[in-house]
């Protein structure tokens, strides 16, 4: 039995402790809006925060995780900056790999009062987004910055 709190709720789940979080999260908690892609670690469509970082799920083991708190894209609130950034500068095209990239920019944003353009470079140099809308993404971010410096 793994014990998970996930985007503010306790779930008890009869599934080995070996079990990628990622799987727990879509196949047992039937939370889908985290993504499956490489499978590996390295794409970052996966991606939740475990305790305010960002993680990539395919690669954690429900065992790793519990105890923690656990935030899906579903746990990022619609009037999150981020999000409203998102909306407004149109930064999606395909999608697929937005979820993991909106919640490692709300990782970014929530943890760094005025994060400075080459540590929003950085935090997203190893997300593969396989549409090129990483003009787009990085406006989208410096909109958040903005709009949560202004606290909206």
């Amino acid at each position: 039995m793994v014990s998970l709190k996930i985007n503010g709720k306790d779930y008890k789940l009869d599934i080995p402790g070996d079990t990628p979080l990622l799987w727990a999260i879509r196949d047992n908690v039937k939370l889908t809006g985290t993504k499956y892609a490489c499978g590996i670690g390295e794409c970052g469509s996966c991606t939740v925060l475990i305790n305010g970082a960002a993680e990539r799920s395919c690669i954690i083991k429900v065992s790793d995780a519990q105890g923690k708190k656990i935030t899906t894209i579903e746990g990022i609130p619609e009037d999150h900056p981020v999000k409203k950034a998102w909306v407004k500068e149109q930064v999606v095209q395909c999608g697929y790999c937005q979820p993991g990239v909106i919640v490692k920019v709300a990782s970014l944003v929530d943890g760094s009062a005025k994060p400075k353009a080459r540590e929003i470079i950085d935090s997203l140099d190893d997300v593969i987004c396989r549409c090129g809308t990483h003009a787009r993404i990085k406006k989208g971010v410096a909109t958040a910055v903005a709009l949560k410096r202004k606290g909206v």
